[in-house]
């Protein structure tokens, strides 16, 4: 099982900024990783274990902006298709 956690937080004020640090070190120090801006990826053993760590994010969860967190199989994370953007051929020195 894998756990998605996907966020937006403010960080206009430095009392938010504190909030936002705060939560992303919180995940960090729970054992999930980057996947891409605001959103961080945790595999777990169970559907048990799953729980456990979502509950720890519902904790964490600062008092403004918006988390949302997303618990897939194994099965449905392989399905996923990330697209990368096409590798344009170097530019070539023209001699004239």
């Amino acid at each position: 099982m894998w756990v998605l956690v996907m966020f937006d937080l403010p960080v206009d004020t430095k009392k938010a900024r504190r909030a936002y640090t705060q939560f992303r070190k919180g995940l960090l120090k729970d054992g999930f990783t980057k996947m891409q801006f605001s959103v961080y990826i945790r595999h777990c053993a169970s559907e048990e274990n799953t729980e456990v760590h979502t509950q720890r994010v519902q904790w964490m969860v600062p008092d403004d902006g918006e988390v949302r967190i997303l618990n897939i199989t194994d099965k449905q994370f392989e399905r996923m298709r990330v697209f990368w953007p096409p590798e344009r051929p170097a530019a070539q020195l023209e001699f004239f």
